[in-house]
C-alpha cells in the first residue's frame, strides 16, 4: 500500500515537516510504502479557471500536477495533507494543489467516472497553528472535506491531528504527546488495509490488459485485494481505447501510468502474480503463486475486441476474488 504525504509548508525543516515525516516513518514501520511531496518544491501553477477539466476531464496546464501529482493521488491508498495554518487555512502552495484537484472532481461529478479505488482510499489532515484560538482549524477542516472528496478519499475530521501554539523551531518535536498521537492515528488508518492479498497483474506493456484487471480488482474487492499492475516492457502511456471502453462502464482510468515489472515485484513482494499472456518475459518469483490467463494481445484490434476483452477480464477477476476470499 502507498501512503502519500503532501507537505504544505515552504520550510523544509519546519514543525509541519517534522510531524509529517514522523507520520510517514511510522507508516513504513507498519509495512507501507511512502512518498513525500514537498509541495513548495514542485512546479504547480494556480488554477486558471479554463473549465476544460469539466468538459474533457484533463487540465490544460502543463506542470507537475500533470506529470506527477495526479498519478500519485490515484495510486495512493492513504493521502496525508500537512500544513501550517495561514489565515485559518492552508499555505498558498498547498492550496494551489487543492484547487487543481478540480480536475479529479470534474471526472467524478461532471463526466460520471468513478476511480476504482475511491471506496477504499482514506484522507488525513496534519495541521499546526501558532495561536490557541478556538476556531483555528475550522476553515482548513472544511477545505479538506471537499479536497478529499475530490481526490476520492474518505475523511474523518474528528480524527485529524491538529496542534495549537506551535510556532518556534522544535515546538512540534518537543510536544509531549506527538509520538504517541501519531502511532495511534497511523495504526487506526492502516488497520483496514492489513491482511489484504497482494496481487500483481502483469502483461507486456502494462497499457491495457493488466491495467483493466487491476482496476476491476480494486473496484470489486479493494478491501480484500491490494492490486498492482506492471509490464515486462512498459509502454509510455496506457491505451486510449482501453480508457474509452472502461469509461463506458463508468470506470475512471485517467492518470494511470505503466510500470516496470521487476520494480513492482521488488517493491510489493506479491502473493500472487497473474500474467495476461506474456509467458517467458515474466520472471520467477520465489514464494509467489503464479497464474496465467493467456489473454490475446489487443494491440491494433478494433474497439469491439477491446470491449469483449474487458468483459472477459472482469469475469476472471471476479472468479479470482472468490478464490482469494474462500
Amino acid at each position: 500500500m502507498l501512503v502519500l504525504g503532501l507537505q504544505g509548508s515552504p520550510r523544509l525543516k519546519s514543525n509541519t515537516n517534522f510531524l509529517l515525516s514522523t507520520f510517514l516513518d511510522e507508516a513504513e514501520k507498519l509495512g507501507a510504502r511512502t512518498h513525500l511531496v514537498h509541495v513548495d518544491q514542485k512546479n504547480i501553477l494556480p488554477c486558471k479557471e479554463y473549465v476544460v477539466c469539466e468538459k474533457k476531464g484533463y487540465c490544460p496546464i502543463h506542470d507537475d500536477m500533470e506529470t506527477e501529482i495526479y498519478a500519485l493521488l490515484r495510486e495512493a491508498d492513504i493521502v496525508v495533507a500537512a500544513t501550517p495554518i495561514f489565515f485559518y487555512n492552508t499555505t498558498a502552495q498547498l492550496k494551489a494543489l487543492i484547487d487543481r484537484s478540480q480536475t479529479l472532481w470534474a471526472r467524478k461529478y461532471r463526466l460520471n467516472l468513478t476511480d476504482p479505488n475511491r471506496n477504499w482510499r482514506k484522507g488525513f489532515l496534519l495541521a499546526v497553528g501558532a495561536t490557541r484560538g478556538k476556531n483555528l482549524f475550522e476553515g482548513i477542516d472544511l477545505t479538506m472535506k471537499y479536497f478529499f472528496d475530490a481526490v476520492g478519499a474518505s475523511y474523518d475530521s474528528t480524527a485529524m491531528l491538529a496542534y495549537r501554539q506551535i510556532e518556534k523551531p522544535g515546538d512540534m518535536k518537543n510536544h509531549p504527546t506527538v509520538i504517541q498521537d501519531v502511532k495511534e492515528r497511523v495504526a487506526g488508518l492502516m488497520a483496514p488495509f492489513t491482511g489484504r492479498k497482494k496481487i500483481l497483474f502483469a502483461c507486456r506493456e502494462n497499457a491495457c490488459r493488466s491495467q483493466m484487471a487491476g482496476a476491476f480488482a480494486q473496484l470489486h474487492a479493494g478491501d480484500k485485494i491490494e492490486a498492482y499492475t506492471a509490464g515486462s516492457e512498459p509502454a509510455q502511456q496506457v491505451s486510449p481505447i482501453m480508457e474509452k471502453v472502461m469509461a463506458e462502464k463508468g470506470i475512471d482510468m485517467g492518470f494511470r501510468k505503466p510500470g516496470a515489472l521487476n520494480q513492482a515485484i521488488a517493491e510489493t513482494s506479491p502473493d500472487i502474480l497473474v500474467t495476461m499472456g506474456c509467458g517467458e518475459n515474466c520472471p520467477f518469483v520465489p514464494g509467489c503463486k503464479r497464474e496465467d490467463w493467456n489473454l490475446p494481445d489487443p494491440t491494433g484490434k478494433p474497439i469491439e475486441f477491446m470491449r469483449d476483452l474487458r468483459d472477459k477480464i472482469e469475469n476472471k477477476v471476479k472468479n479470482l476474488i472468490q478464490e482469494v476470499s474462500a
